[in-house]
């Protein structure tokens, strides 16, 4: 039976309800597939409503089970997996997908036109780039909007390097590709990169930083944290042999960011990266935090936008749709944390005494608050997954997951290959519950008392 568009766009609201956790009083299931089956849809659709009128599910509604859209034969997705997967990417927060509708409906302008709607976007755009600005304690004038993680990281590392009478780059052993890769293609350049390694606890050897950062180090780049253990990064160590060396100084704080507090004031880096993906914001939007002072050199070739470092026409509902994510990381920051670390912990204790030699990957205090890296014995963490389909999890960095092999982040902490194989990343979030973590806890139970035992 074909659905309208009005009837298909009301499913998908009523979708979206259940996803952000709305509480209303009428039965969810029973509302929903009368409202697919009655005629009071079209009416409800009616063209003379409003937006905010057509939104109006969010107060009518409980959150639909996904149950019902498989009897509407809507969704193939398996019903209400608890996600444990936030460090690979986060859901739009309720308040950031309101803040950028407007800039997806009637506010098109471009933001380099002088006339009444180019200036709203452009007023957008700088609202957005203080939101920003304020969150890492840095100057509105001083945050770039990028396409994301992957181009800010390129864009701070080329883009100082090409300014560079230096050759060498020092960097740590455990960074995400999209720092490992251009660092790659400096080295194919004649560039001498230098790799720390890191500890047991996962992080990088302090005493073998302070020996690579010379006098001939144009740029140190170190992650702020580990997308894999949640390890943190002797950042601020860095910056003081940098300093003393005159390299300039970039993290990668892409998993950091809203998650713990960062003042790059008080950090005192050159340069920051930044996804918005990471922190409840929408995909394919970022931004480098670029020092007043710092130079650097753009990637691409084009116009004058964003201080001519990333030419083109800006994305002004995603760019809108970070600062508000940010205003809302910072808004609760501190509270939030403390919740999530409280649940985090609970779901390593719960683990660790019903699976003996369960091992923790990484530092027990010096981690993100929602990062939670076990190896569990005796299995593959490939197959403790797929035997617990209760949850949504990782093995590892969801950007370069391939075949099943142990993750390059846990042999450089000298984790054995066989043993790194168990592992497996459980990340929380905001929308984790107490019931959550401890059903998660007996389903990995489980599944892994199973296996074992084969």
């Amino acid at each position: 039976m074909a659905i309208s568009p009005p009837v298909a766009n009301h499913l998908l609201r009523l979708l979206q309800c259940k996803i952000r956790n709305v509480q209303t009083t009428q039965s969810s299931d029973t509302d929903l597939l009368h409202y697919y089956n009655s005629a009071a849809a079209t009416r409800h659709h009616s063209a003379s409503r409003t937006f905010a009128e057509r939104n109006r599910c969010k107060n009518k509604f409980r959150p639909a089970r996904m149950e019902a859209f498989h009897l509407a034969g809507l969704c193939s997705v398996d019903p209400d997996p608890i996600y444990l997967d936030y460090n690979a990417t986060t859901p739009l927060a309720p308040g950031v997908i309101d803040a950028m509708l407007p800039y997806l409906r009637e506010h098109f302008g471009n933001p380099s036109s002088r006339h009444v709607y180019g200036r709203r976007a452009h007023d957008a755009i700088e609202r957005a780039r203080s939101e920003v600005a304020a969150l890492i304690g840095g100057d509105a004038d001083e945050i770039i909007f990028t396409s994301g993680g992957t181009e800010a990281n390129n864009l701070a590392i080329r883009g100082t390097t090409a300014r560079s009478s230096r050759r060498r780059v020092v960097t740590s052993t455990v960074e995400h590709p999209a720092t490992a890769h251009p660092l790659t293609w400096l080295e194919q350049q004649g560039w001498d990169i230098v790799r720390v390694g890191v500890d047991a606890a996962g992080r990088a050897r302090v005493p073998e930083l302070e020996a690579a950062i010379t006098s001939a180090t144009a740029l140190v780049t170190i992650m702020h944290s580990n997308n894999e253990t949640g390890v943190l990064q002797p950042v601020r160590e860095a910056v003081h042999f940098a300093r003393r060396a005159g390299a300039c100084v970039h993290t990668d704080a892409a998993q950091s960011v809203g998650k713990v507090p960062i003042d790059v004031r008080a950090v005192d880096v050159d340069l920051l990266s930044i996804a918005g993906h990471k922190l409840y914001g929408p995909k394919g939007i970022g931004a480098l935090y670029v020092r007043r002072g710092t130079g650097l050199e753009a990637l691409t070739l084009g116009a004058g936008h964003e201080r001519g470092l990333r030419p083109g026409t800006e994305n002004v509902a995603s760019i809108v749709g970070l600062g508000a994510a940010c205003a809302i990381a910072q808004h609760d920051l501190d509270k939030e944390r403390m919740r999530v670390r409280a649940l985090r912990d609970r779901l390593w204790e719960q683990l660790a005494q019903a699976i003996p030699h369960l091992s923790l990957n990484g530092s027990v205090e010096n981690r993100l608050p929602n990062t939670l890296n076990v190896r569990f014995p005796q299995v593959s963490g490939e197959a403790l997954l797929a035997a617990t389909p209760e949850i949504a999890a990782s093995t590892g960095s969801a950007c370069h997951e391939g075949g099943e092999s142990a993750s390059a982040v846990l042999l450089a902490m000298g984790i054995p290959a066989e043993a790194a194989l168990g592992s497996i990343r459980l990340t929380l979030g905001r929308a984790t519950s107490e019931p959550a973590v401890d059903r998660a806890a007996a389903a990995l139970t489980r599944a892994w008392r199973t296996l074992a035992t084969e």
